[in-house]
């Protein structure tokens, strides 16, 4: 289906195209940061609308600035296929990171409207106004009021750190003020996204593409150690009730039990907070973070109830005590088994590599896989690198991604 497209002019296509991208929001240092509702992302949404203006597509906002592209059907009847990623970008971050995917389904589009006219169901590139949580305390605002996860109503009070409020960004950006449509759809039929890895999993193992089998569950804690506070010099070793030897000691356990499981769980503490935080006093209080992930629920409710027993009998070891603060607690989503194997069809007979993963990070897919049948798909990152500068992926990569991306939206739409 695809073999009239030049694989040259395609790639010079999408280096141009994530060029183009990048330069909203790009700084001297390489990095790019479009945070919601700031100029360089409104600037990014604005030059995005004139693209799919210019390719013939109808472009139309909703009213949290999610921005579509919509190619019409020939059925009246039928319902969307919704394919995309989102704009906004962390602090610094790289030129791919959800860029990437807008970028090939304007290419994509742009290649079956080219060749195959109008399909039979409808077609909709969204660029989704936000995923990562960099500017405003909160994820997923984009696809979450699509999927009707997320509303207004709650968000009255969440501010930046300029302490400029989130419905306030809103209106000085253009929305939230009723003028667009309302974000909750009705009409989807299911969701594709295509994405970088931001691992080094498909790069290590030498395959072009990675088929998301499922997004892992997230559970986080903050987790206190209380102890005592006294005298480096004239407390002796036995009679120490030290808050952070015990936090040493549990950290250490954890890492050590993540290690041995060979289902793919992972266990991060990643941050500390000491008190009095002096270097010749032993610590009264210890807080760490707890970060553990894994496809399956059951595993990661395992995993925390074994070590949190063993934390309790390490903590009485040395006098202390421990509390935990659950903060997070994300189950597992599941991605579509049909639009999966339409997706692996498609690589068996054009002989490209894949693998069938799991993604440890959160994406828009996993709001949209609770919704509607999603797809996720990857292409490699080099050196596993992402949200920095250093993230880069290969153009032929790239390509194969785009390549994989049409034939799909061929076969779910035409």
């Amino acid at each position: 289906m695809i073999k009239q497209l030049k694989p040259s002019a395609l790639s010079a296509q999408i280096e141009d195209m994530v060029e183009w991208l990048a330069s909203y929001g790009l700084e001297q240092s390489g990095g790019v940061t479009r945070l919601l509702y700031d100029q360089a992302w409104s600037s990014a949404q604005k030059a995005i609308q004139a693209k799919i203006e210019q390719l013939g597509l109808t472009a139309r906002y909703d009213d949290v600035g999610n921005l579509f592209g919509r190619l019409a059907g020939k059925d009246p009847e039928a319902k969307v296929i919704l394919t995309g990623s989102h704009i906004d970008t962390v602090t610094g971050g790289g030129k791919y990171d959800g860029a990437f995917g807008i970028v090939a389904s304007l290419l994509a589009v742009e290649y079956l409207l080219t060749h195959h006219g109008q399909p039979l169901k409808p077609i909709e590139i969204v660029s989704l106004c936000e995923e990562e949580g960099s500017r405003f305390p909160l994820t997923y605002w984009g696809s979450g009021n699509i999927t009707g996860v997320k509303d207004r109503d709650t968000v009255h009070n969440v501010k930046d750190v300029n302490g400029i409020s989130l419905e306030q960004a809103m209106r000085d950006a253009g929305f939230g003020s009723g003028l667009h449509s309302p974000p909750e759809r009705t009409d989807l039929e299911c969701f594709i996204e295509l994405h970088i890895e931001q691992g080094e999993v498909l790069e290590r193992e030498g395959k072009s593409i990675g088929i998301v089998s499922h997004i892992v569950g997230q559970r986080r804690y903050n987790i206190t150690v209380y102890g005592e506070s006294n005298h480096a010099g004239t407390t002796p070793m036995q009679w120490r009730q030290d808050a952070m030897f015990t936090a040493a000691e549990m950290i250490r356990l954890l890492t050590h039990r993540a290690k041995a499981d060979m289902s793919g769980l992972v266990a991060t503490v990643g941050h500390m907070e000491v008190k009095p935080n002096v270097g010749n006093v032993i610590a009264r209080e210890v807080t760490f973070s707890l970060d553990v992930r894994h496809s399956d629920a059951g595993t990661i409710e395992q995993f925390c109830e074994t070590c949190f027993r063993e934390f309790e009998t390490i903590a009485a070891e040395h006098g202390t005590r421990v509390m935990y603060h659950k903060w997070m607690d994300e189950p597992p989503v599941a991605m579509d088994h049909t639009l999966n194997e339409a997706a692996e069809d498609i690589l068996r007979r054009e002989g490209i590599s894949y693998k069938r993963m799991t993604s440890g990070a959160g994406h828009d897919s996993q709001i949209f896989g609770t919704y509607c049948p999603t797809a996720l798909l990857f292409v490699p990152s080099r050196g596993g690198i992402s949200h920095s500068p250093a993230e880069f992926t290969h153009t032929e990569d790239l390509q194969r991604g785009v390549l994989l991306l049409i034939d799909l939206l061929y076969k779910l739409a035409y």
